[in-house]
């Protein structure tokens, strides 16, 4: 169930905004965008964009999480893209990560590949995100040289 929880406010724009929580019997599937904090303890198959991202314990994300912040103490199969990330002691993350900053605590567990960007919310993460995923490792037959090539998944 998706409902309206908290206000912050928002002290450089003077607004208040919703903090929208995502309960624990719900499925999305489908993108979810919000322009406040978004609190995930059910499932989202799918990407969400919001300022602030927290993953409850027993939440579940696949897809790619694009925030400010996002706090993980779920499931996230995808990649996220973040000015903060914090991975929980309990967390469960096989995934990309590309942050400014990045924390992970003691008994997380993280499967990727993470890398520093001085500017990870820019467009043009978003535009390489979208190519790479179009390519995966296509494999020499087993006489020839042991090269992997980059072939557009299309071409299989």
């Amino acid at each position: 169930m998706a409902t309206d929880t908290s206000q912050t406010s928002d002290s450089v724009r003077g607004s208040t905004r919703q903090a929208s929580t995502i309960g624990h019997d719900l499925l999305i599937t489908g993108n979810v965008t919000s322009n406040g904090e978004i609190r995930l303890d059910g499932r989202v198959q799918g990407d969400i964009q919001c300022l602030s991202l927290i993953l409850g314990e027993n939440s579940q994300l696949e897809g790619t999480a694009v925030a400010d912040e996002v706090v993980v103490g779920g499931r996230l199969i995808g990649s996220i893209r973040a000015l903060r990330v914090t991975l929980q002691s309990r967390s469960h993350v096989e995934g990309d990560l590309l942050a400014q900053s990045l924390a992970i605590e003691e008994g997380a567990y993280f499967d990727g590949k993470s890398r520093r960007s001085g500017d990870p919310l820019s467009p043009r993460h978003a535009l390489a995100t979208d190519e790479a995923a179009k390519f995966e490792p296509v494999q020499p037959p087993p006489d020839q040289d042991k090269t992997i090539v980059l072939a557009p998944s299309s071409l299989k």
